[in-house]
């Protein structure tokens, strides 16, 4: 049943998606929400923490020096700014992070990886990479996996600009 506005007189009807896109897309968005909560209580419970910030322990401890600007935490999260430096004050109350200034810009920032962050990353990570393989990689066969895989990044790439100054929630 299609219960969609009508468009305003002079625009074009907008391309509603099939029965059978629907049904994807609406699959999509219940695996996503369900993956979601399930690595988020797994880190919880293991660890303390929401997935997001285990995905930002784990940027810093694959970054040089297990530092990264604030800005390109945020960026490569694809988190606020705002959100970030919240996120970041808990892994700095854990002991996890401590934030150092730029010496280049006075306004910048760094987040450093401690090494009780990286320790207890190196904890966590076993019990989070059961919990993806047990999720998603053991239900998919290696096609699966690999389709999987190229149409993620189809539509990561086909999601984010190339064109410098856009306006995307990681860069306000």
């Amino acid at each position: 049943m299609n219960t969609a506005p009508t468009p305003a007189s002079g625009d074009h009807e907008p391309r509603w998606l099939t029965p059978e896109e629907q049904h994807v897309w609406r699959s999509y968005i219940e695996a996503a929400t369900l993956l979601e909560d399930h690595l988020d209580r797994q880190l919880q419970r293991d660890a303390g923490m929401p997935h997001v910030y285990y995905g930002l322990l784990v940027k810093l401890s694959e970054s040089p020096r297990r530092r990264l600007r604030m800005t390109e935490l945020a960026r490569s999260a694809k988190i606020t700014r705002s959100r970030l430096s919240h996120a970041v004050a808990r892994l700095e109350k854990n002991g996890w992070v401590r934030r150092e200034d730029c010496p280049s810009d006075k306004r910048g920032q760094f987040a450093v990886l401690t090494d009780e962050g990286r320790e207890v990353l190196r904890r966590t990570a076993p019990g989070h990479v059961a919990a993806v393989r047990q999720a998603v990689f053991d239900r998919l066969t290696p096609g699966q996996q690999q389709a999987l895989g190229e149409i993620m990044r189809i539509v990561a790439e086909g999601l984010q600009p190339g064109e410098a100054g856009a306006d995307l929630p990681w860069l306000r």
